[in-house]
Parts: structure tokens; sequence; C-alpha cells
């Protein structure tokens, strides 16, 4: 088997160590003799959706934002995404990548910048920044642990969408309603950074699964030992509540 990935805007999305989920997607599938190719389109390129059945979208700052909302709108870009999403790709997004699957992101100052529309859910920035350390529990993957750093205010819309989970340290999607992040289809989004996935192995599996599955129906990723990613796991849960 062959994962294809794409890292969306990995010039301008790429900030508190997100690339490291990159990373962890191509060891992890390394590690069962899976072959991975890792792509990066960028502002003015061609996204090729019957290709990739990976998307990794993350974090940046508003500049950036406003470059990568404006070329998802161009020539019907965005909308191709969000057909390959509603079609079965997989996709993790983070902060920014988050955001701009929604409707729309209001900046702090400047004009809004709309989104794909794929996730039902509207994001809108505030004065001051949520940050730290993030505990969350989630009836898919059990306690995640991430590092939030952001000023928006994510609301989900309505039932369709479901959040990843229910925070237990840190403000999560808007600090008022306890969730974080959205999962839709075979689709995460979430503000945890760190990067997530090194830290939480079945999530990272739950996506390359899920992509596998797209091509070359249903599979079972062979168990791996993941001693390591728990002792880095424990101690992010330990680090997060000692600075609650």
């Amino acid at each position: 088997m062959q994962l294809n990935i794409a890292f969306l805007y990995a010039d301008l999305m790429n900030i508190y160590g997100d690339r490291g989920n990159i990373i962890t997607l191509q060891q992890r599938c390394q590690w069962r003799g899976i072959a991975v190719t890792v792509d990066s389109p960028t502002v003015g390129d061609p996204l090729d959706t019957e290709k990739y059945d990976l998307y990794f979208f993350g974090g940046g700052q508003d500049q950036q934002q406003v470059a990568v909302s404006a070329d998802l709108q161009r020539g019907g870009k965005g909308e191709r995404l969000a057909v390959a999403l509603r079609d079965g790709a997989a996709c993790l997004s983070v902060c920014g990548g988050y955001q701009l699957l929604g409707h729309y992101y209001q900046p702090h100052q400047g004009a809004q910048l709309p989104g794909i529309g794929y996730f039902n859910a509207t994001s809108r920035a505030e004065a001051d920044r949520y940050i730290g350390n993030v505990v969350v529990e989630s009836e898919l993957f059990g306690t995640l642990v991430g590092f939030e750093n952001h000023s928006a205010r994510t609301y989900l819309q309505d039932e369709t969408i479901k959040p990843l989970g229910r925070v237990v340290v840190g403000k999560g999607n808007n600090g008022r309603d306890r969730l974080e992040g959205a999962v839709y289809q075979n689709s995460i989004g979430c503000y945890l950074h760190g990067s997530v996935l090194p830290k939480n192995p079945a999530l990272a599996d739950w996506l390359i699964e899920r992509a596998l599955h797209r091509r070359y129906g249903a599979v079972q990723l062979e168990p791996l030992a993941d001693s390591v990613e728990r002792l880095a796991h424990d101690a992010a849960i330990i680090r997060a509540k000692q600075t609650k």
C-alpha cells in the first residue's frame, strides 16, 4: 500500500511544531511497510484531489491566513478540497487550518476571511490569547494532550459536527463550552499544537486507517509498541495538570 499526503501550504501554515505531524505519519507508515509520499502544494499550485488520501493543514499567523484564504477561493480550489473530504479523504487541521475549513475566520482587525465551509463552524478572534497545555477527554481516542496558542474562538454550529472531546485542562475551541476541536466524516480539526500526533498515536493511526480505506478498502493497522509515545503522553498530562 501507498499513502499520498498533501501538506497544505507548508511554507505558510507551519508553526508551533506542526511539521512533526507529517514526520509522525511517515514514520508510523514506514514501520508497517507502507510507502509514503508527501507533497506541499501552496499558493498558486494546482491541487490534485485524485492523488491525495490524507491532508494536513497547519496553523499560521493572520497575514498568512489572508493569502491562503484568497488562494482557496480562487478557481474553485477550496471547493475541490471540500468535495475530496466529503468523498472520504482524511484530514488533520490545526488552528488556522481548522478555522479555514469552516465557514469563515474573522480576525481581530481586518476583513473576514472566507473558509471552504466543510466544517459547519465559524471562528472569530478576540483580544486575548489562550496559551498553555491542554488535556482533552475524547470518546474516540481517550485522553489527548497538546498545546494551544490562539486568539480565535471557534463555535460548532449544529449537531452534524461533533467535538473532538471535552477540555479537562486548557480552553479549547472558545473557552466557554469546554469543547475542543471537531470531528466530521474522516476529518479532524483542533487547536492542539505540540505537535499533536507524536504524543497521541491513536489519533495518528485513525487518520492513516481512514486515508488508506479510501483507496484500498477496510484496513486494520498492525499495532506498534508505542512505549516512548505513551511516556511522552503521560508526562504531558502530568505537566499540564501541574500548571493548571
